[in-house]
């Protein structure tokens, strides 16, 4: 049964459907020869090319089943290559199962923590989708001592340049002299936002570490540049609250190992 280009690819592993909606925009897929239109259906057996490399549309019957927890240090950049020469996540990350990894959302270069990332395109499009509303929870120290009114404002939203935001919630966790640690939760994607809601408040963020996702936590032994790889209950719930159902029912294939990663 034909399908849309972006839904295929996705789940090939290419990227997520919001990056390859992107690609098609910019004319960097081709099917047949030609470039594709945003909608078009396919039934698989077309030549598509991505910024001139055939992809195989095989693995979009079977998707891998694989996700990796990553400990994203300081320092590093979430694009695959960087023009300023900066180290990137791709680079200590163990070969997927099949197609790419798919980083769900980005941490700034200034943002350490837990980055999700899966071969599933499919899986990556429902976490990052708006309409899922997964939770991100922060441990965020600020330069100074934010009064309640101001904890009030954060919480019932503060307009920026790409429209309000605000924190779900915020709780205090402790203080170090001017600096003070609050963990807060949001519920959006948006680029930098942490950090912006802050600064629009009058204090600048010194030190910002993303805990969680969703049902997932940052393992507390998993050190700056180590991976682990998500198996049995905890990828299987991962897989339900993104509506795709069990994992067991499709084909997982493991992930190899390589030094900074674990089981």
């Amino acid at each position: 049964m034909p399908e849309r280009v972006q839904k295929l690819l996705a789940a090939s592993g290419v990227g997520s459907r919001r990056q390859v909606e992107q690609w098609i925009s910019e004319g960097r897929v081709l099917i047949n020869g030609s470039p594709a239109v945003p909608g078009q259906k396919i039934t698989g057996r077309e030549v598509v090319v991505v910024d001139g490399q055939r992809v195989s549309l095989a693995a979009a019957q079977s998707r891998p089943v694989a996700c990796i927890i990553y400990h994203k240090p300081v320092g590093e950049v979430c694009t695959r290559s960087d023009p300023e020469g900066r180290p990137t996540i791709f680079e200590r990350l163990p070969e997927p199962p099949a197609g790419r990894w798919v980083s769900v959302g980005r941490l700034d270069v200034m943002t350490s923590g837990l980055l999700l990332l899966t071969a599933d395109g499919e899986l990556a499009n429902r976490l990052m989708h708006p309409s899922g509303g997964f939770v991100r929870e922060y441990a965020v120290r600020v330069d100074g001592q934010p009064d309640e009114a101001t904890l009030g404002h954060l919480r019932s939203g503060i307009d920026l340049d790409d429209g309000p935001g605000r924190f779900d919630t915020i709780g205090p966790a402790r203080g170090e002299g001017r600096n003070t640690w609050f963990n807060v939760t949001v519920r959006e994607g948006r680029n930098r936002l942490v950090r912006r809601l802050w600064e629009a408040a009058g204090f600048p963020v010194s030190r910002l570490v993303r805990v969680r996702f969703g049902g997932l936590r940052l393992p507390p032994d998993l050190r700056p540049g180590q991976s682990v790889e998500l198996t049995g209950q905890p990828l299987r719930q991962l897989y339900r609250s993104a509506g795709l159902g069990e994992p067991g029912e499709l084909r997982r294939r493991p992930v190899p190992r390589m030094p900074g990663n674990r089981r």
